[in-house]
């Protein structure tokens, strides 16, 4: 079973995501997005709080990681990120989602 973070980088491969909360939630409302993942331990928690939420309203699958440093090397920066939308899953389409 792949986790969140294989599913994230397949898809930066070969497909397309949005990373970064503001591009995620334009994601979210255009409903463009296919899969929404954010950190947990993003701080403080009102930054993603509303993404689970607005996922909801649209019908749009949404998981948490635990991490914002391994998210953030998922889609291929330095540095963490706070929530990734999978656009064009790519690759990872023939994958099982994990949890």
């Amino acid at each position: 079973m792949a986790s969140v973070y294989d599913l994230v980088e397949k898809a930066r491969k070969s497909g397309k995501i949005e990373k970064g909360t503001n591009e995620v939630t334009k994601a979210i409302e255009r409903g463009t997005a296919k899969l929404v993942i954010y950190a947990a331990d993003v701080e403080p928690k009102e930054i993603v709080q509303h993404l689970p939420v607005l996922c909801k309203e649209k019908g749009i699958e949404c998981q948490q990681a635990d991490s914002k440093q391994k998210l953030g090397a998922a889609v291929g920066l330095n540095v963490s990120c706070s929530s990734v939308a999978i656009i064009d899953k790519g690759d990872g389409k023939t994958d099982r989602k994990s949890k």
